[in-house]
């Protein structure tokens, strides 16, 4: 893992107890981090894709597909794979 901060983008949600809290993670509970802001709306998108198929396969409910509550923020990861955003919310492992 790099030594020098760089500068990235996650996936956020708003949560009722937690507020703004990330939406997806890598497999040891690290911050994704996409390089790009696109990078990171194609991952909601098909995330949403993925909801929406659900619902034609009857697996989930239609306001439950439709609803695209993740959002993108920039951040800047840090070397121990923690990242923090503008607001100086830092985010490690789950």
């Amino acid at each position: 893992m790099s030594t020098i901060p760089r500068k990235g983008y996650c996936i956020y949600l708003d949560t009722f107890f937690q507020g703004p809290t990330l939406s997806v993670r890598e497999g040891e509970g690290l911050p994704c981090v996409f390089d790009t802001e696109l990078e990171a709306q194609r991952e909601i998108v098909d995330n949403a894709m993925t909801r929406l198929q659900e619902f034609l396969d009857g697996e989930r409910d239609f306001d439950d597909a439709i609803t695209v509550e993740e959002y993108v923020v920039p951040v800047t990861l840090l070397p121990d794979g923690s990242v923090v955003d503008e607001d100086g919310r830092r985010f490690t492992t789950e």
